[in-house]
């Protein structure tokens, strides 16, 4: 970002859901007058920013990009008419411009009722077990965790246990509702649902309450 000459330099190699963000990220530095008025200093000097601002002033641009994306809560009011589903961020992030992944975090993150997302990286063949999924990233709505707390999750899930099972497989994009049991902080099991979708960059499964589905749904496997 050059903020004197009101210009954005964007990399040809970064992949083209990733430029809305990108773009105003950058646009973030011109924009924030406090960014704006130090950027215009450090780019005519040899000074540079101290490490912890760079990082408070990056931060700041994340968010700023984020929330111009999803227009504060619109993108969370419109998916909250929907039924808790995995395919509702997919489906609504193309109205907002956002990449399913940056979707599917904002749909967890901001929804109202107890749901949880967990990211994995895409299936990678394993002699013993078939395939391994390993865990990137866990998102939790804040009802989620006041119900469960802090999960403790493996590093990895396979086809023998309830969420690797859920993980679609030969093609396919989308896996059909399975139910999984999860412990809330009380002791008690709760009967919550899965369901995952991939865009083949990553595996994202959602966990959600099995009153959340609807007569027409149909949970799979066990």
């Amino acid at each position: 970002m050059h903020v004197a000459a009101r210009l954005v330099y964007l990399d040809k190699a970064v992949h083209i859901a990733k430029l809305p963000f990108l773009k105003l990220h950058e646009t973030a530095h011109a924009v924030l007058p406090w960014q704006k008025d130090i950027y215009a200093v450090t780019e005519d000097c040899k000074k540079t920013l101290a490490p912890e601002i760079a990082d408070e002033f990056e931060r700041e641009a994340n968010v700023f990009a984020t929330e111009v994306i999803f227009q504060l809560d619109a993108f969370t009011e419109e998916a909250a008419d929907h039924k808790v589903g995995i395919l509702v961020p997919v489906r609504i992030s193309k109205t907002y411009g956002s990449s399913i992944y940056s979707a599917v975090r904002r749909y967890v993150s901001t929804h109202h009722k107890a749901c949880l997302v967990l990211v994995l990286e895409p299936p990678v063949v394993h002699g013993d077990l078939g395939f391994t999924c390993d865990l990137r990233r866990v998102v939790a709505s804040q009802s989620f965790e006041e119900q469960f707390g802090v999960l403790n999750w493996p590093e990895y899930f396979s086809p023998n246990d309830q969420v690797g099972a859920a993980v679609p497989v030969g093609g396919k994009k989308m896996s059909g509702f399975r139910r999984i049991t999860l412990v809330d902080r009380n002791g008690n099991q709760n009967q919550c649902v899965g369901e995952a979708f991939t865009n083949t960059h990553q595996v994202f499964v959602l966990l959600h309450s099995i009153k959340t589905l609807t007569a027409k749904q149909v949970l799979v496997g066990g």
